[in-house]
């Protein structure tokens, strides 16, 4: 058999069970998950996947549940009862920033 070296590595237990409930139905034990991920490092020579922000769009009324509508319906309403307004001019300028719109 060849040697192996051990890795510690600390992560949230919430996390990690339920990354263990997927690979176990893979029937992937987490230690070849790990080396899998690692060799993966080796042969990109680096992260195995993009490592970025995803894109901010603007919520799109039309796709939304009823209950999405709800919560950011009700969001909007909390923030007003609690003083957190904003001037038409600056919420135009902040959707052009972060919609490039």
């Amino acid at each position: 058999m060849a040697r192996t070296a051990n890795v510690f590595a600390r992560v949230d237990p919430e996390i990690k069970e339920q990354a263990e409930v997927i690979l176990n139905s893979l029937g992937l034990p987490m230690s070849n998950a790990v080396s899998m991920f690692l060799r993966q490092v080796v042969i990109q020579r680096g992260l195995p996947f993009d490592v970025k922000l995803p894109v901010r769009k603007p919520l799109a009324l039309g796709a939304m549940t009823k209950d999405e509508l709800d919560r950011e319906l009700q969001k909007g309403m909390d923030d007003i009862a609690a003083g957190r307004t904003k001037s038409a001019e600056e919420v135009e300028k902040e959707m052009r920033e972060l919609y490039h719109i």
